[in-house]
């Protein structure tokens, strides 16, 4: 049986948060939620009963901050796939120290986003 790919987004950018859903919408993903900082992102993925497949985790937001909400889920399932999309490339390296499977600069291409998506899905299994 073929499993949709859920995925959380962790972004500030209301306008960002719309075309990531869109986008992830139209290469036939499911986009199971939207976090607008990165303590509503911890509190959202501990109550969710069905994690997601994969989370997208900006950098800089309010309240916290997308290292610190990546080292926080990850307590919570070590096993968390989580892309970090962030127009700060000097936090590359701390993002995939902490636990981040990959480091997307932004603007990236849709194109490479879902391979990555895809990419990550698959090593999960």
């Amino acid at each position: 049986m073929f499993k949709i790919v859920s995925i959380f987004i962790v972004e500030d950018d209301p306008a960002a948060q719309i075309i990531y859903r869109d986008m992830l919408k139209l290469a036939g993903f499911e986009v199971i939620d939207v976090a607008d900082n990165g303590r509503d992102a911890v509190n959202k993925f501990e109550s969710f009963s069905e994690k997601p497949d994969i989370i997208l985790m900006d950098h800089r937001m309010p309240i916290k901050n997308g290292i610190e909400a990546t080292k926080e889920i990850l307590e919570i399932d070590i096993k968390t796939k989580i892309i970090f999309v962030s127009a700060d490339k000097y936090v590359r390296e701390n993002a995939l120290l902490v636990g981040a499977i990959c480091f997307k600069e932004k603007p990236c291409t849709s194109k490479r986003l879902v391979n990555n998506i895809q990419k990550a899905f698959k090593e999960r299994l």
